[in-house]
């Protein structure tokens, strides 16, 4: 699972690309906006100094020879526009696993953008980095979210109860997994 020399990841209408450090004020107003906080654990931040010390780390582990925890940023292909965030998080190398979360900005919700770069982000795993499983948790309230999960092929397999502490107070989260084996949705995933 090693990383590509400049990993981008391109579909009709987007480009994946790895996180770096001049991301940072299009991050910071995502994570800003009232609207994509609702379903958010982080919170807004207080500074952007707050969410430089977040994306940080994030830019760091991107650099790593292997990466563990890929974070990457969303632009549109023919603008270049900030659309949102979307990682993939790397489990024990052993049960080939990961995780996938993403936000998009709100301008962008409703496009089908979402569902076009998990499903980049699920070839991605599955067949570059030859994972078994792929899982996404949800709060039981972002019926968005919901959507775009459902909508690339994952399967709903149960629920945490009040593990998400949103700003609304504590809330269950769905669990989805798809799996190597599972019929996908592939949304135009070549430029």
């Amino acid at each position: 699972m090693n990383r590509m020399n400049k990993t981008e990841l391109p579909t009709a209408r987007l480009r994946l690309r790895l996180l770096n450090i001049s991301d940072l004020r299009a991050v910071h107003n995502l994570h800003s906006l009232p609207e994509t906080d609702e379903f958010n654990t982080l919170g807004i931040p207080k500074s952007i100094a707050e969410t430089k010390s977040v994306i940080e780390l994030w830019h760091l582990e991107n650099q790593r020879s292997a990466i563990n925890n890929y974070t990457f940023v969303i632009e549109k292909n023919d603008t270049n526009q900030f659309v949102g965030l979307i990682a993939l998080k790397l489990r024990n190398r052993k049960f080939r696993c990961a995780e996938v979360w993403y936000k998009l900005h709100s301008a962008f919700w409703g496009k089908g953008f979402g569902t076009e770069a998990v499903n980049r982000l699920l070839d991605f795993g599955f067949n570059q980095l030859n994972l078994h499983r792929i899982e996404a948790g949800c709060a039981i309230g972002n019926m968005r979210s919901i959507k775009v999960l459902e909508k690339v092929g994952m399967i709903r397999e149960g629920t945490k109860r009040q593990i998400l502490p949103l700003k609304s107070g504590w809330t269950d989260c769905f669990e989805y997994a798809i799996i190597e084996t599972d019929k996908r949705v592939f949304a135009s995933i070549k430029a």
